[in-house]
């Protein structure tokens, strides 16, 4: 499965109903998510802009990344964000083996505890979905900001994000170097935004 959409297609969620693409919600509430991190170079940035909006989000963060940083791993628990499971070095599913890709996300797990798992690139197998579930619950997302492109805007990045999102929406941004600069251009403006309609007080809670 690919999922290079902003929204992604219905067929898609129809055929993989072991992956969450969106939450059912009777309150205005979405969810914020970035993959990726953590990484000196943003995650500072964007927990001090969530703390200003008083707004919780997840982080699927790489194992090697919190073996890396895990002072800025622990700084995301403490500031009272969900973390998730995103492997431990950005396997892609469709081009990994079976067994090799579920080694590296056992690897992660063993210093990421959670039961949240995102596939990297949104590319996951029915081989590897079929052993993952049992363990995890599989999320993928309603709307991806494309923060990490180099050929678009960070004014396009903002209205992929307001413009295709509704209660219940998870919404994939990231926490890496790629996206740096449109993060830092739109993320304050676009969760102030969508705080005038929408609640981000929870992180992703299954």
């Amino acid at each position: 499965m690919k999922l290079d959409f902003i929204k992604p297609p219905k067929i898609g969620r129809l055929f993989y109903k072991d992956l969450i693409f969106k939450i059912p919600e009777k309150e205005n509430r979405v969810y914020l998510t970035f993959d990726d991190g953590p990484n000196p170079e943003t995650t500072p940035f964007i927990l001090e802009t969530l703390k200003q909006h008083n707004a919780k989000a997840t982080f699927f963060c790489l194992g090697k990344n919190v073996a890396s940083y895990p002072d800025l791993f622990q700084q995301i628990i403490n500031d009272g964000h969900g973390i998730g499971n995103h492997g431990y070095n950005h396997l892609n599913g469709w081009q990994t083996q079976t067994k090799e890709y579920l080694e590296d996300v056992q690897k992660a797990s063993e210093i990421i505890h959670s039961t949240l798992y995102r596939p990297p690139y949104g590319k996951i197998k029915v081989s590897q979905i079929k052993e993952l579930k049992e363990r995890f619950k599989i999320i993928i997302w309603d709307v991806a900001a494309q923060d990490y492109r180099m050929d678009i805007s960070a004014e396009t990045v903002k209205k992929n994000i307001l413009g295709n999102t509704t209660a219940g929406s998870i919404i994939v941004m990231h926490d890496s170097l790629k996206a740096k600069e449109n993060i830092k251009a739109i993320l304050s403006p676009t969760v102030e935004k969508l705080g005038e309609n929408f609640i981000m007080d929870s992180p992703i809670k299954l």
